[in-house]
C-alpha cells in the first residue's frame, strides 16, 4: 500500500471528471496533471459513466500512481439533483454499466428542451452549440451549454452562466428525473465499491431534508462522505467531518476538477482530511489498483 504512516496525509484526489463525460481534458492528460500536482492516489469518477476506466487506470500506473476506480451518479432526492461517487468498483460489472446506461438515457430529450427553452429568451442553436463539446449526445450535460453560452459571448464564464440561467427558476432549466439513491448505492456496492455523498455543501437542503439523505443514503448502504471538496469552505469541512462521525461514515476528498479554467481547486492542491475522520481509501485498501 501507499505510505505515508498517516494515511490522512496520502494526497488523494478522488473527484474530477475528463472529456468522457464534461470535463475539458482527456483521461491521460486528467493524470497527467494530477501526477504534476503530487497526487498519490487518484480516481477519475465522470457523470453516469465508465467508458474512460481502463484508459484513466494505465495513464495513472504510467506515471506511478495508485488507481481506484470510480464514477459520479446523478440521483433525484427530495425533488432536487444529488450526486453519489462511487469508487473502488468494478468498472465491467454488467448490472453497473446497465444502471449507469439507464441514468444516461434521456439526456438528449432534456437536453432539447433546454436548448428550446434559451430560445424563447432569445438565444438560438444552444443544442448544437453545446453539442460541439461532448459530441455524444447521451452525455450532454448543463456544463456543455454553459462553455457554449461563454464561447458566443452571452456570459463572461460558467460561473455567471449558473447565475443567469439553466438552474431552477433560471431561463434554461428542465428537471430531469435521474436514478433513485436505493439504486445508485445497490449498483456500486454490488460491485464492490463504496457509495460516497459528493459535495454535500451544494445541494442547498433545509437541515431536515439533508439528515434525511444522510440517513437514507445510510439505511441503503451507503458508507462515505465527501467532506473536503473542492466546493466546501472551512467551516463546511468541519460541519461534515462532524456528520461523518455522527453516522459513521468514512471521509473522502476530491477537487471536483473539470478544467484548467473553470474550475475553483486543482487537482491535488485540498487540505488534508481532518484528523478525526476515516479516511475513506482506507477501507478501500484491497481495491486500490497498484502501479
Amino acid at each position: 500500500m501507499i505510505s505515508p504512516t498517516d494515511m490522512h496525509r496520502i494526497n488523494a484526489d478522488l473527484h474530477c471528471h475528463s472529456n468522457v463525460s464534461d470535463g475539458t481534458l482527456s483521461p491521460e492528460a486528467v493524470a497527467a496533471r494530477a501526477h504534476a500536482n503530487g497526487v498519490q492516489l487518484w480516481a477519475l469518477t465522470d457523470h453516469d459513466e465508465v467508458g474512460g476506466q481502463h484508459r484513466a487506470r494505465d495513464a495513472a500506473h504510467a506515471l506511478g500512481m495508485a488507481y481506484l476506480a470510480g464514477s459520479e451518479i446523478s440521483v433525484t432526492f427530495a425533488q432536487k439533483t444529488v450526486h453519489i461517487v462511487g469508487l473502488g468498483f468494478d468498472p465491467d460489472d454488467p448490472a453497473l454499466k446497465q444502471g449507469l446506461a439507464d441514468t444516461r438515457n434521456g439526456r438528449e430529450r432534456r437536453a432539447r428542451d433546454m436548448a428550446a427553452d434559451l430560445a424563447r429568451v432569445g438565444i438560438p442553436g444552444t443544442f448544437e452549440g453545446a453539442l460541439k463539446y461532448v459530441g455524444n449526445p447521451d452525455l450532454i450535460s448543463r456544463t456543455h451549454f454553459a462553455r457554449y453560452l461563454v464561447e458566443i459571448g452571452v456570459c463572461a464564464d460558467p460561473h455567471e452562466v449558473f447565475k443567469k440561467y439553466l438552474t431552477e427558476g433560471k431561463p434554461g432549466f428542465v428537471e430531469h428525473r435521474w436514478a433513485k439513491l436505493s439504486d445508485a448505492v445497490r449498483w456500486i456496492t454490488e460491485a464492490g465499491g463504496i457509495a460516497v455523498v459528493a459535495h454535500p455543501g451544494r445541494y442547498d437542503f433545509t437541515p431536515n431534508e439533508e439528515y434525511a439523505l444522510f440517513t437514507e443514503f445510510k439505511a441503503h448502504g451507503g458508507q462515505g462522505v465527501e467532506v473536503v471538496t473542492g466546493s466546501h469552505t472551512e467551516s463546511e469541512y468541519e460541519k461534515y467531518a462532524d456528520m461523518a462521525k455522527e453516522f459513521d461514515l468514512l471521509a473522502s476528498r476530491g477537487s471536483d476538477f473539470h478544467s484548467p479554467d473553470e474550475s475553483h481547486t486543482d487537482l491535488g492542491l485540498l487540505p488534508d482530511l481532518p484528523a478525526r475522520v476515516r479516511p475513506v481509501w482506507e477501507a478501500l485498501e484491497p481495491r486500490i489498483l497498484m502501479p
